[in-house]
């Protein structure tokens, strides 16, 4: 029988900086997924708070094609009756380049209060330039 691995402390977030040029949406998406969980540390253990902050830049540069950028839609329900609104892929990266990657990121990721406080440890930004100069964030491996 194997033993549970518990971690003793409480862990330190790091911080990765990942630079969203030129990558896949979806394969972006799980690796950041994966660096808030704090799968990537071989000190692992479900349910407890050990991922690393994470830092997207250049996130208006993803490679994107033409057919997912006019048949994706994402929609909002204000909760009134004929309150949906929709925007396509297009029209959000027009915009809001950031909301792409975070509804991405937010669907794999668990819902429920250990997940909405894995996402405000994310942070989006649409050109190279990011204010975390100061938290020293390490580029990905």
């Amino acid at each position: 029988m194997e033993k549970t691995y518990v971690i003793k402390g409480r862990p330190e977030p790091g911080w990765v900086l990942v630079d969203a040029l030129d990558e896949n949406l979806g394969r972006l998406a799980t690796r950041i997924a994966a660096y808030l969980l704090g799968k990537n540390k071989p000190t692992y253990t479900p349910g407890v708070m050990m991922g690393d902050c994470v830092v997207v830049v250049n996130c208006e540069k993803l490679r994107l094609t033409n057919k997912r950028m006019d048949t994706k839609h994402y929609y909002h329900v204000s909760g009134y009756p004929g309150g949906i609104t929709d925007t396509t892929l297009r029209d959000q990266m027009r915009v809001h380049p950031e909301r792409v990657i975070k509804a991405a990121v937010w669907g794999m990721l668990p819902h429920n209060k250990v997940g909405r406080r894995l996402i405000n440890r994310l942070h989006i930004y649409a050109g190279g330039e990011h204010p975390h100069a100061a938290q020293q964030p390490q580029p990905e491996a």
